[in-house]
């Protein structure tokens, strides 16, 4: 009501709320425009790809198709050196649009047994949330009764440690197998670019935001995870973040830690 009210166009980035609701409407179903992911890991997947939902036929007629590799360029058979990158990967913007009727026909029936999966992410989900929940020095969202969420990915904050504590643990945790995404890193890792990477825009001053990713971290919680797969992930992350707090922080063992 207040966007419609000031004549603010709502675009909703669904990538992570297919099949959520708020107060019992579907995500996507808000504004003017929904994008959805279709991506590997994402809540229909068709290994590459993604749609614009839209009731407004001016919009859906100009939308225009891209792709992008988000910071995960080297993975591709047919790159170029890292180099050839350094500029590139700041200077241009990554978007999704890609689909064609292989990929719906792949993805029109994971539609049919979306909420399944919506209820099997979220025991993942609540089994993690409940282990991180217990551990000093690990801060979880909290989630309103509003929200009927999807829970293939988990977030927590790290708000009381040092950059090099978060990436000890983060080391931590990769030794042991499980992977962390950090949007605290100065530079772009994969897909946790910060606005102060992204070059093609003019730069901004948002220091509330980056106080925020400072000490976010974030993990994919795939439906290939089994639910002791989690607990012992659970258990890891617990531990790892237990050493750092419990004082095991000084310089040589952050630094041992990191390097290792």
């Amino acid at each position: 009501d207040l966007l419609r009210a000031k004549e603010v166009s709502l675009i909703e980035d669904c990538a992570h709320t297919m099949g959520a609701k708020w107060n019992g409407q579907r995500s996507g179903s808000f504004g003017l425009a929904a994008c959805f992911s279709s991506q590997t890991y994402k809540h229909i997947n068709s290994g590459e790809g993604g749609f614009l939902t839209t009731d407004d036929p001016d919009l859906i007629a100009r939308a225009v198709i891209r792709s992008g590799s988000y910071m995960l360029y080297d993975q591709h058979d047919a790159a170029p050196d890292h180099d050839v990158f350094v500029d590139i990967r700041l200077d241009n913007p990554n978007c999704s649009g890609r689909m064609d009727n292989l990929r719906a026909a792949i993805l029109r029936p994971q539609l049919k047994i979306l909420e399944d999966n919506r209820i099997r992410w979220n025991e993942r989900y609540r089994l993690l949330e409940a282990q991180l929940s217990t551990v000093a020095g690990v801060t979880l969202p909290d989630r309103p009764n509003a929200e009927e969420y999807v829970g293939s990915s988990i977030q927590f904050f790290l708000n009381q440690m040092t950059t090099s504590q978060i990436q000890a643990v983060i080391a931590s945790c990769r030794e042991r197998g499980v992977e962390l995404k950090w949007f605290g890193a100065e530079e772009p890792t994969g897909y946790t670019s910060r606005h102060d990477s992204w070059r093609y825009m003019d730069r901004q001053s948002l220091p509330n935001s980056d106080a925020i990713l400072s000490k976010l971290l974030d993990m994919r919680v795939p439906l290939t995870f089994t639910l002791d797969d989690c607990r012992l992930i659970g258990e890891i992350i617990a531990e790892s973040v237990s050493d750092v707090v419990a004082g095991e922080d000084s310089p040589e063992y952050l630094e041992s830690v990191i390097r290792a």
